[in-house]
C-alpha cells in the first residue's frame, strides 16, 4: 500500500475537508500523521490564502514539501486549499516541482490525482484519526457576502448549503464513533439554507440535529450580524443541547467603518442585536472579532470601538489589524492609510481592555459547579470545556484531582468539576 500524507494548514473548515478526502481514499493508502517526517509516496497540502501571515505560511510550507521531495523523501506533491485556488495562475510556473495543484471548491479532482473515482461532491463520511470528543461540522460553503476587506467569496466561490439529510447522517456517524459535541462552521453558518429551502434553516437544523443519540453539544460558530435569524435564539434558550454560546464576528461598531467594510448593519443596529441576544438568551457567551485600523477609521472611531467593546463585555474577544487584499473592494477603492505603528497601538489597547473583561469574567466564576466535556488528560491534570468554551480559540478549565483517581475513566466523556480559581485566559478546578 502506497503511503499518503495531508497537512493540513489554516481553519478548521480545511480540517473537515481533509477528513472528507482521506475517508474517499482510506481503502487506498496507507494514511500517515501530519507530523511524521520520513518518506511518503504521496503528500498533499491543504493551504490557506486569507491573509498576509496564512499566505506566507502557506508558501513556506509548500517551499519545505518541495525540499523534502527534492531529497527523496517525497515521491508525488499536491497542493490544493484556499492559496492555490487563488493563485492558480501563477503558482504552477513558479513552484514547478509540484506535482498537482487543486483549488478550494472541490475534492474530485483530488481523488483522481490519487487514483480514487469521486461519487460527486456531496460528502459526509469523515476520516478520524483522533479521539476527541468534538467534531467540526460544515454545513455550507462559500459566500455571498462581499464585505469589502475579504477575499473568500473570490476563493470558495457562491453559498452552497449543505442539504440537511446529509448533514444528519455526518452527524450520525460522528457520534457513532465517539463525538459528542458538534461545532457547526461554515463562511456564514446563518445563511444555511436559504440557497436550497429558500429560507434561513440554521434553527431548524438544530432541531434535527438535537435529535441525535450521543451527540449532547451543538455549538455555533462565524455567524453574520445582518438578518440573524432570532429562532436560533429560541433554541439556544430552550434546546438543552444547543450551547449558550454565540460566535459573531462583529468587525466593528462604528457607522464610517461598517459602510466602508459593506457590513449591511450599522452601530444602532449592533448594539441592539447585542442586547437582543442577552435578553433572549440569559447567560450566553457572546465571542467576536474586531478588524482595527480598516480604512475609514480614524481616533474618533476607534474610540467609539473601544467603548463599544467596554460597554458589552464580550466573554470572549479576538481581534486583528487590517491588511489589504488583493481583489478586494477595498483594495481597489479605499487607500490603505493609517501607519502601521497606529494599527499595532490600537491593536494593543483594544486588547488590553478586553483582557480586564475576560479577567472579571473568569473570576465572577469562581465557586460554581459546571459540567464539563473533558478533551484529554496531561501532567495530572484533565483538560474540560464547558459550554461556553469552544475548543482552539478559547481558553480551558484544568482541572485536578486526588490520587487514586484514574483520568481515562473520564477523557471523551462529561463530568462536573468545581471552578477554584481563574486568569484572564483559563480557569482551575477540582473534579
Amino acid at each position: 500500500m502506497k503511503s499518503l500524507q495531508v497537512i493540513t494548514l489554516g481553519c478548521s473548515k480545511n480540517t473537515v475537508d481533509t477528513s472528507h478526502l482521506l475517508y474517499k481514499v482510506k481503502d487506498d493508502y496507507k494514511i500517515v500523521p501530519e507530523s511524521y517526517d520520513g518518506p511518503v509516496d504521496y503528500l498533499l497540502l491543504n493551504t490557506c490564502g486569507f491573509i498576509g501571515d496564512a499566505k506566507e505560511e502557506s508558501i513556506a510550507a509548500i517551499l519545505q514539501a518541495v525540499e523534502r521531495k527534492g531529497k527523496g523523501d517525497v515521491g508525488k506533491l499536491g497542493v490544493f486549499g484556499c492559496l492555490s485556488q487563488r493563485y492558480m495562475a501563477d503558482l504552477p510556473s513558479e513552484i514547478p516541482e509540484v506535482d498537482f495543484w487543486g483549488g478550494a471548491r472541490e475534492l474530485s479532482p483530488i481523488i483522481k490525482f490519487l487514483g480514487g473515482k469521486p461519487s460527486g461532491e456531496t460528502f459526509y463520511e469523515r476520516w478520524r484519526d483522533d479521539n476527541l470528543p468534538y467534531a467540526y461540522m460544515k454545513i455550507s460553503e462559500g459566500c455571498d457576502r462581499r464585505c469589502s476587506y475579504c477575499a473568500i467569496p473570490y476563493i470558495r466561490g457562491a453559498h452552497r448549503s449543505v442539504p440537511m439529510e446529509t448533514l444528519v447522517k455526518e452527524a450520525e456517524a460522528l457520534a457513532a464513533s465517539g463525538v459528542k459535541e458538534l461545532i457547526l462552521i461554515a463562511q456564514d453558518t446563518t445563511y444555511y439554507g436559504l440557497d436550497i429551502y429558500r429560507k434561513r434553516a440554521l434553527g431548524q437544523l438544530l432541531d434535527r440535529l438535537s435529535e441525535i443519540d450521543g451527540i449532547e453539544w451543538i455549538r455555533i460558530h462565524y455567524s453574520y450580524p445582518a438578518d440573524f435569524p432570532e429562532d436560533v435564539l429560541d433554541q439556544m434558550r430552550e434546546n438543552p443541547k444547543v450551547c449558550r454560546y454565540m460566535d459573531i464576528p462583529l468587525q466593528h461598531v462604528a457607522d464610517k467603518v461598517l459602510a466602508n467594510m459593506h457590513r449591511n448593519v450599522d452601530g444602532a443596529w449592533t448594539r441592539k442585536l447585542i442586547r437582543t441576544m442577552r435578553e433572549k438568551v440569559p447567560g450566553i457567551v457572546l465571542r467576536t472579532t474586531m478588524i482595527v485600523g480598516h480604512p475609514g477609521e480614524g481616533e474618533e472611531e476607534f474610540q467609539e470601538l473601544l467603548d463599544f467593546v467596554n460597554e458589552a463585555k464580550f466573554e470572549r474577544l479576538g481581534a486583528f489589524e487590517y491588511s489589504e487584499e488583493e481583489g478586494t473592494f477595498g483594495a481597489k477603492h479605499f487607500e490603505d492609510s493609517i501607519p502601521p505603528e497606529v494599527k499595532r497601538e490600537r491593536l494593543d489597547r483594544l486588547m488590553e481592555a478586553q483582557q480586564k473583561i475576560s479577567l472579571a469574567y473568569n473570576e465572577s466564576r469562581v465557586g460554581s459547579e459546571v459540567k464539563v466535556l473533558v478533551d484529554g488528560a496531561a501532567d495530572g491534570r484533565l483538560v474540560c470545556r464547558s459550554e461556553f468554551e469552544s475548543p482552539e480559540v478559547d481558553g480551558e478549565i484544568i482541572a485536578g484531582y486526588d490520587s487514586g483517581f484514574n483520568p481515562s475513566d473520564v477523557v471523551g466523556k462529561f463530568c462536573k468539576v468545581t471552578i477554584t480559581g481563574a486568569d484572564d485566559y483559563d480557569l482551575i478546578a477540582r473534579i
